[in-house]
């Protein structure tokens, strides 16, 4: 869920901008999952521009603030949310912690990196959605391990309903900066794309799973 609407449509044309965003419906990316898609999003891009990556750091610790008050830590999903989650953590001077995908096999074998007390309340930070299975992955981790957590904010999301469902389902509260639409509207304004492209994309949205490019 996007909080502000001009917030939204100001990340989402600073992330075409530095083409942290890439559209190409003609020629789409194959994802990890073996979806073909005509974006590819790359929020780590961001930590390269100082300018837009305080302005994110910013807009995401007000809605930390705004939303749930300043929690105990903050945490970043490994790895893409790890520099902008310090980022924040810094601006509001919390503690971070960072969550991996799974624990490590060698060392202390730790899932979560960082300090982290029973029944501290953490917001996670996140820089993408998906199907938000790897970020709802990070907040059982956390909850395993005493955390209360207030919710979580993303730079970007897909929208897709299969993620709707599933932060539903667990009952997570989920915010981002941007999303899917914004982008859109935004990328149209700007002509980067054509009214056939449009359709594609609005068409790959709606069942990204089962979509294959013209």
């Amino acid at each position: 869920m996007v909080l502000d609407k001009h917030t939204a449509s100001q990340t989402a044309e600073l992330l075409l901008q530095i083409n942290a965003i890439k559209l190409k419906p003609e020629n789409p990316f194959t994802w990890a999952s073996g979806w073909k898609s005509p974006i590819y999003c790359d929020n780590r891009i961001i930590l390269s521009y100082p300018t837009i990556r305080n302005y994110v750091r910013e807009q995401m610790a007000k809605q930390v603030l705004h939303l749930y008050g300043k929690p105990d830590v903050i945490a970043g999903v490994a790895t893409g949310a790890i520099g902008i989650g310090i980022l924040v953590a810094d601006y509001l001077g919390l503690p971070f912690i960072d969550v991996r995908p799974e624990a490590k096999s060698h060392g202390r074998q730790n899932q979560i990196e960082g300090q982290l007390e029973p029944n501290q309340t953490v917001v996670v930070i996140e820089d993408l959605i998906s199907t938000g299975k790897s970020s709802l992955n990070a907040v059982k981790a956390l909850k395993e391990n005493g955390a209360t957590i207030k919710g979580m904010i993303a730079i970007f999301t897909y929208g897709f309903e299969v993620a709707k469902e599933n932060f539903l389902n667990e009952q997570i509260e989920l915010h981002t900066l941007s999303n899917y639409d914004a982008l859109i509207e935004k990328a149209s304004e700007q002509n980067q794309i054509k009214e056939n492209q449009m359709n594609t994309l609005i068409s790959w949205r709606n069942n990204p799973s089962k979509w294959e490019s013209n």
